[in-house]
């Protein structure tokens, strides 16, 4: 039993020493990928380039793609229509309420 809690926390203190070692942009990626699938309420918002763009995710979910570079979800627009949108990670900013 001993033996089994020793493994596992120096498992653990190896995962967050690799976490906090590699680069910043890497660090992003691997929050962003955590970001995937969470079902809640969420704000959204995209930013550049002073273009602010604001959705609103409500009991739903904000998915990642990490490697193609953008977040993808379902949001109602201002007439209330459920529209599907991507934005790309690199300016977009997830709040949960």
């Amino acid at each position: 039993m001993k033996t089994a809690v020793i493994i596992i926390v120096s498992l653990l203190l190896l995962i967050v020493g690799v976490y906090f070692i590699l680069p910043e942009d890497q660090q992003n990626k691997i929050s962003r990928s955590a970001v995937s699938y969470l079902d809640g309420n969420y704000k959204v918002t995209y930013a550049v380039d002073g273009h602010i763009k604001t959705w609103t995710v409500l009991d739903g979910k904000v998915t990642s793609e990490p490697s193609k570079g953008y977040y993808y979800f379902w949001a109602k627009n201002e007439a209330g229509k459920k529209v599907y949108i991507q934005t790309p990670i690199e300016r977009t900013y997830i709040e949960e309420f």
